[in-house]
Formats: C-alpha cells, structure tokens, sequence
C-alpha cells in the first residue's frame, strides 16, 4: 500500500476513533448533568468540524505514514474542544459545578497545547500537517470559549472578534496578497495565543463576573490585535507582494516553527 493511502487510513481510523470517543462521552456527561439532548448532538456537530480539519493539508504529513503520537494527544484537545463547544446551546442549563468543570476541561486543553509539540519533536515528526491542525484546533478552542463567554454575560458579542481574527486575517490576505507571506517566529505570537485562552477560560468561572471578566476579555482583545497589527506591519515593511515568501524565508522547513497563521 502506497504511503499517501497508509497515512490517510492511518488518520481515518483516528478520526472514527474519535467520533465514537466523544459520542460516548457526551452522553454520558449530558446524562450527569442532567442536560438536554441537544448538547451530544451539538458536540457532534464540533467534532465533525475538527474531523474535517484532521483530513486537510495530509501531504504535509510527508514523509510519514502514520499518525503520530503527537498528533494523537492535538486529537485529543480536538475531542476536549468538542465536548466543550457541545455546551453552547445549552449553556443556561449549566450548574455552576459544571462550568467549573467546562474551564478546567478548556485548562487540559491548553496545557496539552504544549505537550503535542514536545512530543512532536521528541519523535522527530514535527510536520507541517501537525503544526497546521495544532493551529486549528486552538482557533476552534478560542472561538467557542468566546461564544460562551458571550452566551454567559460575561462580555458583549465583541468578544466573539477574538475567535474570528485569524479568519478575518487569513481573508486579508486574499485581498491583500502581501499578508500572505511567511512571518520569522515570534515567542510573542505563542504567548498571546495561550493568553487568550487562558482568559476566556477563567472568563466563564462563575466567581468571574462583570465588569472584571469584560475588562479581562478587552484586554486579550487588545493584546491580539497589537499582535496582528505588529506582524502586518512588519509584512507591509517587507515588500512582500504576490503571496511568496521573501527571500530570507523561501527555503524555511515547514516543520520548524508557527507560521503567520499562528496566532
């Protein structure tokens, strides 16, 4: 069997593995929780979201064939998200034991955040592919969060402008090709990226209530677009036309670093 085909079983068996882990857990939570039977299917629904993202840039997966070790635990954090956004629709009906439970559940996530990279190169198969769906899979985190953050009164629907900058950055490049070129890596980029989860996270404790947790929230707001509008200067500065890469980054490994679509 060829290695493209090995690799894309090999990430199809992970990704029905998946499914039926968080089937099982959403109705097994909804049950202790007392919750309706709106919340499995709406974690469904987030999981088929980050079963599509798993299935996207396989090639730069190259040259491995399986799945990885690595890419199992950013399943994982996939799966967490899932039974997290699963609550969006349901979010009056949460105790405050449950939120508890709901943030701390957001915490694993992020912690796991830095462990499937460490693994990744322990292993020695940090690739594109992972580094592109550990990005992902931290849009999906900050985009749910901010829409309970939201759905919770704990800020107004500005908030939800944090889950949507890397998309409303990515569609600028579109128009813009310049913003599609690659970034040299920034701590600054990675630290802000766990910052705003951590404070949407803390956002949706019950002990965290307005005006503090809008305040913190327009504060990781205000660190995120102080990010974005450092590198888009600096891609401005550069010259970098036609969506390439500038010279000083052409032959960059893929697999080296977060890329301009790391937030």
């Amino acid at each position: 069997m060829p290695a493209t085909a090995r690799l894309f079983l090999s990430v199809a068996l992970h990704v029905a593995a998946g499914a039926v882990v968080t089937a099982g857990a959403a109705v097994a939570l909804g049950d202790l929780a007392g919750l309706p039977g709106l919340y499995p299917l709406t974690a469904m629904g987030c999981y088929a979201v980050v079963a599509v993202l798993m299935l996207l840039h396989l090639r730069g997966h190259a040259p491995h064939s399986r799945f990885g070790a690595a890419n199992r635990v950013t399943l994982l954090r996939g799966v967490i998200a899932s039974l997290i956004g699963g609550t969006i629709p349901v979010i009056p009906h949460l105790s405050p034991e449950a939120l508890w439970v709901v943030s701390l559940a957001a915490l694993l996530a992020l912690v796991l955040d830095g462990v499937d990279g460490w693994i990744a190169r322990r292993t020695r198969m940090a690739t594109a592919y992972g580094k592109q769906l550990d990005i992902n899979f931290d849009t999906v985190l900050m985009g749910i969060l901010a829409v309970l953050a939201w759905q919770d009164g704990k800020a107004g629907a500005w908030v939800l402008a944090i889950g949507l900058a890397r998309y409303g950055f990515v569609a600028a490049g579109w128009v813009w090709p310049m913003l599609n070129a690659e970034l040299p890596f920034s701590q600054r980029r990675r630290v802000i990226c766990v910052v705003q989860i951590a404070v949407l996270l803390a956002c949706i404790l019950p002990v965290i209530q307005p005006p503090l947790s809008s305040l913190a929230a327009a504060a990781a707001l205000g660190l995120l677009l102080f990010s974005f509008a450092v590198d888009t200067l600096w891609l401005v500065k550069a010259g970098a036309v036609d969506g390439t890469r500038m010279d000083g980054y052409r032959d960059r490994d893929p697999a080296a670093g977060p890329s301009r679509t790391d937030i």
